[in-house]
């Protein structure tokens, strides 16, 4: 289905749909995008979701989609709505089934020499080390004790056993640890579903990214950030496993009865939402904090195997080869902050669904070692492009909650995909590239081919026009683990 609607153009990267464009609309919508992009996000009609969020209840600002925006569940994926934290709504669908989906970017103090001839033998290494694929285990064996304590302590836990460095925590937004949650808003499903996966990558495009720094834009920036041209690096994109979804399918499922049993007037079930002062509502933002924390103490085992692999294979400590935590970062998440921006001043609850935090320099939330140069935004394109290091800029703390998008955004459905590519097609691009590719499954493959994501090279270049960010640095990927 196309998009049909007004989408009446502002400036060179933003378009707008009116309030009056649907009734119940309580706001407008604003969509990062360039005249280049506009028409794939017609085709999309992921524009439609961005005008149904405006229809949330408590809103304030605009409801909001960057540039990789495309049709996702309830709200479009690249969606940012704030709500009031008082008088407002959440709504898990603002969030994603994958809680805390996110990335972190590992750097190294290696060249593509010093690996030796090694890209194959390390990719293979991190294949074995770090479980992916579909219904994947990890390799740690934890109980019903251990996982209250990694729901309620996220990576704070991990490191606590033995799975990484106390620096890396002071490298992960919010620490690694969302103060609000609490185990008891988590149901026995969802406990019994993330202890088996815990430490695992998973399935569809979610992956471990092994990297080359080619291109530095920002020199000061990248220094502050430890990123120098020609090291190697080491990105992982993965979320919160079979927990963050159990716990987002149970919460939508109350919330649905929520809505009909109050008559709340919503354009697509999809929105179900509570509010935030309702039992319901505090108890599903106190599972969602579980489930982010899952999701940092994920990615913090993840981080020890990954150095563990460089051990193994370039026979070199993990410290030696300067291995430590550039940033993590959230990009299926609800955070409390305060913004004062047009037409709202005061405290929040800014729901980001394929959408990254992107703090100018200065906010208290950013770790005290980039505080004088805004928060790191790591943005992957996709699996033959690789990736981009942003930093947050003063545009985004007056436009946009202080958020950016999050990756290059879909073209093509995972169906669409499978239906209408070759694996031998994608293999062969891969290895024309340079790029040692491993893989669980031919659908994989298929599903994350560079043909289904968008130019992330535009959508970069829209945030950055826009003021929300700015380039720091490009990686460019030598080896790739696809879950």
């Amino acid at each position: 289905m196309t998009w049909k609607g007004r989408l009446e153009k502002i400036d060179d990267n933003r378009w707008e749909i009116p309030k009056d464009e649907f009734p119940g609309m309580m706001t407008n919508a604003i969509i990062y995008a360039s005249e280049k992009m506009i028409d794939q996000i017609r085709a999309d009609n992921a524009p439609q979701q961005a005008a149904n969020v405006a229809c949330l209840p408590g809103i304030v600002g605009s409801s909001m989609a960057m540039p990789d925006i495309h049709w996702g569940y309830g709200f479009p994926i690249g969606g940012v709505a704030a709500v009031d934290a008082d008088s407002g709504s959440i709504s898990p669908g603002g969030i994603g089934f994958d809680i805390n989906c996110g990335v972190r970017l590992i750097r190294t103090n290696l060249t593509v020499n010093d690996l030796g001839g090694n890209v194959g033998a390390l990719v293979d290494e991190l294949y074995k080390n770090v479980p992916s694929g579909l219904g994947s285990k990890g390799l740690t064996k934890i109980g019903s004790k251990e996982i209250d304590e990694i729901l309620l302590n996220g990576s704070e836990w991990a490191v606590e056993n033995g799975y990484g460095w106390e620096r890396d925590i002071e490298a992960t937004e919010e620490m690694g640890k969302m103060m609000d949650a609490d185990p008891s808003a988590v149901s026995d499903k969802a406990r019994k579903r993330g202890i088996p996966q815990i430490g695992s990558l998973g399935s569809g495009n979610h992956f471990l990214e092994l990297d080359v720094v080619d291109d530095v834009f920002d020199k000061d920036t990248a220094n502050k950030f430890g990123l120098k041209e020609g090291e190697v690096t080491v990105t992982v994109h993965c979320g919160s496993r079979g927990c963050g979804h159990q716990i987002a399918t149970e919460y939508l499922q109350e919330m649905e009865r929520y809505v009909r049993n109050n008559n709340i007037q919503l354009p697509d079930r999809q929105l179900a939402c509570a509010p935030l002062d309702s039992k319901l509502g505090d108890d599903y933002y106190k599972a969602m904090c579980c489930g982010a924390n899952y999701a940092w103490a994920n990615r913090q085992m993840i981080t020890h195997w990954v150095r563990e692999s460089f051990e193994n294979i370039l026979e070199d400590s993990a410290e030696n080869m300067g291995m430590d935590v550039v940033y993590d970062v959230a990009h299926n998440i609800a955070k409390k902050e305060r913004h004062d921006i047009e037409r709202h001043s005061g405290n929040v609850l800014v729901h980001r669904k394929g959408s990254t935090r992107a703090f100018a320099a200065g906010r208290r939330e950013i770790t005290p070692r980039y505080r004088d140069v805004g928060q790191p935004v790591i943005i992957p394109g996709n699996m033959k492009i690789g990736t981009y290091v942003l930093v947050g800029k003063k545009g985004a703390m007056e436009e946009t909650f202080g958020s950016t998008c999050h990756g290059a955004g879909r073209k093509m459905s995972r169906n669409a995909a499978i239906s209408k590519l070759k694996v031998s097609d994608v293999n062969n691009e891969m290895r024309s590239s340079n790029i040692y590719l491993r893989s669980g499954s031919d659908e994989g493959i298929l599903e994350e081919a560079p043909a289904a994501y968008k130019d992330v090279d535009e959508v970069i270049r829209v945030v950055c026009s826009a003021g929300l960010t700015d380039k720091v640095a490009k990686l460019t990927p030598i080896g790739v683990v696809k879950g």
